[in-house]
């Protein structure tokens, strides 16, 4: 079946879809509109359909051609607590809020990809699960799909998914085994000294002095502790101290992050980083007290998968150009999924100058050259298809 052509003669709906998502955003975890278009389009298509799975995903199952093995396709649906600036027909109707990421996009093209599938479905064996997904921006959407038995019902053997890059122009893939995205774990430091006056800041222990202290010698972690040939990330964010310009506190927080990609460099990291916090602390007079949030894994791609996801992209697009090797240090739950189930998460390029589209994600003018929808909705599609019979 010739997905990409099928995919183009239904780029006005799919655009449609996504642009109707773009003007109505909702943030993690209030994700019901979107959630309704996902449910109506999923039983229209023939699926039985699970809804208000941690908080508002929806599950969509579709039974192929005889038995086989069940592959997951996942999109993110929420937007982000910011203001567009882009000056289009269907910019954010909500203050305060938009689509900054391409998770609209995201929904539009599984909705499609669903379609096609659904069309297809006496062509492959096995079982396809569609996860539309709540708060991949921060608000710990996969875990709580998963807490909430996601999984239970159709226990996928494998993953896919896909996120919009505008990091390369559109028509291009990162396609690759291995770790894609760094994993991430945020941190919170308390120190706690003495308050006090501050013209006599011999009478007080100044944590602000030791936040600063610590703040910097955080930074030789990654440039002291961890091979040049490895990549780390240690970043201070926010640093709270203090309530008058005369008054040493008696507290100061530092919040941040860290990131890596392996177990290895982990265990580096979280060693050095409390020894680095508490002893700097210690040297100021003060006391640390350090708070993780649980970590989000590396998203890693079974090398497998990945292949068989390239090879899908490849039959559809013989001369798009593959990135094998990029990486990037920002984090996705999606690897969540693939610890469950081993897959394949690409990035599909969206930028493209000539239009203007070529802001970064999280940016107020962010947008993407539509043209993406129909080539990420067939090659999901293709690579569904080719992982179910190949594993089948």
């Amino acid at each position: 079946m010739n997905f990409l052509q099928k995919a183009l003669n239904l780029q006005a709906e799919t655009t449609a879809i996504r642009r109707d998502i773009h003007q109505h955003p909702e943030i993690q975890h209030e994700e019901y509109r979107t959630a309704g278009i996902v449910q109506k389009t999923l039983c229209h298509l023939g699926m039985e359909v699970k809804t208000g799975v941690g908080s508002t995903g929806v599950l969509g199952l579709l039974e192929g051609n005889g038995s086989g093995p069940t592959l997951m396709i996942r999109a993110d649906m929420d937007a982000l607590s910011m203001s567009e600036a882009n000056e289009v027909p269907y910019a954010s109707q909500v203050p305060g809020k938009m689509h900054a990421c391409g998770h609209d996009g995201h929904v539009a093209i599984l909705l499609t990809t669903a379609r096609l599938l659904a069309e297809a479905r006496e062509t492959f064996p096995g079982r396809i699960l569609f996860l539309f997904q709540p708060a991949e921006e921060g608000g710990f959407g996969a875990l709580k799909m998963l807490e909430a038995g996601a999984l239970e019902w159709a226990r996928p053997d494998y993953s896919l998914g896909l996120h919009l890059w505008n990091e390369m122009p559109v028509g291009t893939m990162v396609i690759h085994g291995g770790p894609l995205m760094a994993g991430a774990q945020i941190f919170e430091v308390e120190i706690q000294g003495k308050g006090g006056h501050g013209a006599l800041p011999n009478l007080a222990v100044d944590p602000v002095l030791a936040a600063a202290q610590v703040t910097v010698a955080l930074q030789n972690i990654v440039s002291r502790s961890i091979s040049p040939l490895e990549s780390a990330v240690v970043s201070v964010c926010m640093l709270h101290a203090g309530t008058a310009s005369n008054v040493i506190p008696a507290s100061a927080t530092l919040k941040g992050t860290m990131r890596a990609f392996t177990p290895e460099i982990w265990a580096i990291l979280n060693r050095r980083f409390v020894e680095t916090v508490e002893n700097t602390a210690r040297a100021c007079g003060c006391e640390a007290k350090i708070i993780f949030e649980d970590p989000i894994l590396s998203t890693t791609n079974d090398e497998r998968i990945a292949r068989l996801t390239r090879d899908a992209a490849l039959e559809l697009l013989p001369d798009a150009i593959i990135d094998q090797k990029h990486q990037t240090m920002g984090s996705e739950d999606m690897s969540i999924w693939l610890n469950e189930a081993p897959g394949c998460f690409f990035f599909l390029g969206s930028a493209n100058p000539d239009k203007g589209v070529n802001y970064p994600h999280h940016h107020p003018r962010f947008d993407f050259d539509e043209d993406a929808l129909p080539i990420g909705a067939a090659v999901l599609a293709n690579a569904a298809v080719t992982i179910l019979k190949a594993s089948a």
